[in-house]
């Protein structure tokens, strides 16, 4: 039987004001023992005044942080078992490697040897072996993040803060480091705690993630949960594509549902109840990789979608326009309007799973568009 989870972190119903402008809007969450959290958002949404206020570099205007169930919200930065990790790197340019990660411990009093074996056990951490002679300004970005998150590990804080911590680095290095990151806090077993505004960053390193908007919290789930059941529209279009059409729920059962949608002129069927019956407005969201294209050569809709009755989950459109990215492609597509007029605009992607999967549609093509029964998620919100 697995033991439960030790709360390490909590925030109660903690609000930052900055003259009138509210930074921080009521906020109570708590973060496990050993998570690796991430705080995610656009900028301005709370989350790095949220991030500095668990550093004790901001104190709340009202609330409570408790860190191990001791409050420590007025508590200074060098009184708290935290430690931080900056977007700038923020090592020290006239010291080498070792002396930039031994820094602190010098701060402490920790004697000469014992400095050198931790600081040296670090750099292994991060795979950095052999480069403690080396300066700053002889290391790549990467490497002079590695050395940041060497001098913040070293000192074996409780909770280690990360602010932005690959935004720097080029594309295929961030990828890169996510990993290094994961397999790091993992061996460490720390609790992470990650202020960043890139969704693909924060499901990648994530246990569970808390979005942030204009200072409130929309949703705490996993990665997966956010993803495929978000709780609103605004955490449905932050975290990733997705493509939204009002509606009404027309029939609502514990084992399926119909949704009317009047922008398309067609009717969605979902595989379960929504419990939304007698909501005026819903919305539908599709995510683009879990819609289909079909040829409409022959004019006929295609074969009736999976779990669905026939007639239900598909509408015509023409592809506008294509965008191949390698491992996959992005389909837009105006879907042809009930009465007249423009139409709804889909975004439809395609993995290329051979070398001639995008030559299978071209531009300006009429198709079929899409979706099996569970594909498609509900928003009251």
């Amino acid at each position: 039987m697995t033991s439960p989870k030790r709360t390490i972190i909590a925030f109660e119903r903690i609000t930052k004001r900055f003259g009138p402008v509210v930074a921080v809007d009521n906020v109570s969450l708590t973060i496990e023992e050993g998570e690796f959290f991430a705080l995610l958002g656009p900028s301005g949404c709370g989350k790095t005044t949220l991030l500095r206020m668990l550093a004790g570099f901001e104190t709340p205007t009202s609330g409570r942080i408790l860190i191990d169930g001791q409050d420590i919200t007025r508590a200074p930065p060098n009184r708290r078992p935290v430690n931080m990790v900056f977007q700038s790197y923020a090592v020290f340019p006239h010291l080498s490697v070792l002396r930039n990660i031994e820094y602190g411990l010098r701060m402490e009093g920790v004697p000469s040897a014992e400095r050198r074996a931790r600081a040296e056990a670090a750099l292994a951490l991060v795979q950095l072996e052999g480069y403690g002679d080396r300066m700053p300004d002889q290391l790549s970005g990467g490497q002079r993040q590695r050395v940041a998150l060497a001098r913040a590990i070293v000192k074996r804080p409780r909770v280690l803060l990360l602010d932005e911590p690959l935004s720097a680095l080029d594309a295929k290095l961030r990828e890169e480091l996510r990993f290094e990151m994961s397999a790091l806090q993992d061996r460490l077993g720390i609790t992470f705690v990650m202020v960043t505004h890139d969704q693909d960053e924060a499901l990648a390193l994530a246990t569970r993630c808390a979005v942030m908007h204009k200072g409130s919290l929309m949703q705490v789930a996993t990665p997966a949960d956010l993803y495929e059941f978000p709780a609103s529209r605004l955490v449905a279009d932050f975290i990733g594509s997705v493509n939204l059409f009002e509606g009404r729920v027309e029939a609502d059962e514990s084992d399926h549902a119909v949704i009317d949608l009047p922008e398309l002129g067609i009717k969605a069927w979902l595989d379960h109840g929504t419990g939304a019956s007698g909501t005026v407005q819903i919305w539908l969201a599709l995510r683009p990789e879990k819609v289909e294209l079909h040829k409409r050569d022959n004019g006929q809709p295609p074969p009736a979608m999976e779990g669905t009755p026939p007639g239900y989950n598909v509408v015509a459109g023409r592809i506008l326009d294509i965008a191949y990215l390698g491992s996959e492609s992005v389909y837009d597509v105006r879907l042809e309007a009930p009465a007249g007029g423009p139409g709804k605009r889909l975004r439809v992607i395609r993995p290329n799973l051979t070398r001639w999967d995008q030559e299978d549609f071209t531009w300006d093509e009429d198709v079929w568009i899409g979706w099996h029964a569970e594909a498609a998620h509900v928003l009251l919100a």
